[in-house]
């Protein structure tokens, strides 16, 4: 038991500083929920090692680790909640409700020992049945309601069963077997520790993706998901700090501005979305793909044995076929001592060649 204990509060530690650094750095409502519930659930833990530690049968300390698991355990599901869901009024209406009749049931573990005839200074198993029937009822609602609003369901779903064999393990220890059986003991002290090291990994990969999403949000282009200009022009300088010899193609849509004035912007995000998935297609196995400009769609290829100009045609003819505007591109291979800056420029130079001799087509620098 006192081991069990052991690990859970170390793994509530762990999950306390997680959820109150996300709560300092991005103020949302599911990590305050979250650090809410962890710091009752620690509280309730420590008392829980202090009574088994020190043998101390209170009973105002045994109703308050009750009355603690069951608000935490309220709260723990409501952070998932919010961590996938914005949260309205009525949310926050249902959720407080549940821990106020928490609250308003749990003085029944003063009173049923007498309304039951009982004369004892030790508390009875039989005193938390109120909230031990109440955290059933929980565990069956969470199972019904939210696992299909929230990412990772199935592990979701894994927690509460783990959790419910803990709680029946532990009714069954207590009403049965009077904390005698060892078996049972066993199957809820491990089930506790599996319980808390699956809500701790649901956690750290909800921040996972939480980082991927920042970090990806941080390089790519809202608009055409390609990688945004910083992030493209480091990948080159890097390329060409170890002397590699890559290919800069870089392309614009053919009267943009006149797309945008009769057709609409929308029409105009339609084109450059279109244009940069045809050049994200091709440059997949070859190279990166950014958006550079407004209407400018760069590639970089790395791999020496594509014939560039081929590529480049390619391209073209794909964005002619299969889309409502053209494309006028240039191109530039690099030379050992070239800069980043050179590199493109050299192939926006020739991009504008082929923009002022007719548009639609494809010019390598000379």
């Amino acid at each position: 038991m006192l081991y069990a204990y052991t690990v859970i509060l170390v793994i509530l530690a762990l999950m306390l500083t997680i959820s109150l650094r996300l709560l300092l750095s991005r103020r949302k409502k599911a990590y305050f929920s979250m650090t809410v519930s962890l710091t009752f659930l620690l509280m309730n833990y420590a008392i829980l090692f202090f009574i088994h530690a020190n043998q101390a049968m209170n009973p105002f300390l045994q109703y308050s680790s009750n009355l603690l698991q069951v608000i935490s355990f309220i709260l723990v599901n409501m952070g998932i909640f919010q961590l996938y869901n914005p949260t309205r009024r009525r949310q926050y209406l249902f959720f407080y409700s549940l821990i106020f009749f928490a609250v308003v049931i749990s003085p029944l573990y003063f009173y049923i020992p007498t309304l039951m005839g009982f004369e004892s200074t030790h508390p009875l198993a039989i005193q938390n049945i109120g909230l031990d029937i109440y955290m059933f009822i929980l565990i069956v609602m969470w199972a019904y309601m939210i696992p299909p609003l929230i990412g990772q369901s199935r592990k979701y779903q894994l927690a509460l069963l783990l959790y419910c064999i803990y709680h029946i393990s532990q009714l069954l220890n207590s009403y049965m077997f009077e904390s005698e059986q060892p078996f049972l003991s066993i199957v809820e002290h491990v089930g506790s520790v599996l319980f808390y090291f699956i809500l701790f990994s649901f956690l750290f990969e909800r921040v996972v993706e939480l980082m991927n999403a920042i970090y990806t949000s941080s390089i790519t282009d809202g608009l055409t998901r390609v990688y945004n200009r910083k992030y493209f022009y480091q990948r080159l300088a890097n390329y060409l700090s170890h002397n590699i010899t890559v290919a800069i193609i870089f392309s614009d849509i053919d009267n943009f501005k006149k797309l945008n004035d009769t057709k609409g912007h929308q029409s105009g995000d339609e084109a450059l979305q279109q244009v940069s998935q045809i050049m994200q297609s091709l440059c997949e196995d070859y190279g990166i793909v950014g958006r550079y400009g407004g209407e400018e769609i760069v590639a970089m290829i790395t791999d020496p044995a594509v014939p560039v100009g081929k590529f480049a045609e390619t391209f073209r003819k794909r964005v002619e076929a299969e889309t409502c505007v053209t494309v006028s591109v240039g191109y530039a291979v690099y030379q050992i001592g070239q800069t980043p800056d050179e590199l493109i420029g050299r192939a926006d130079a020739a991009m504008y060649q082929a923009k002022t001799t007719g548009k639609n087509k494809v010019y390598a620098f000379r």
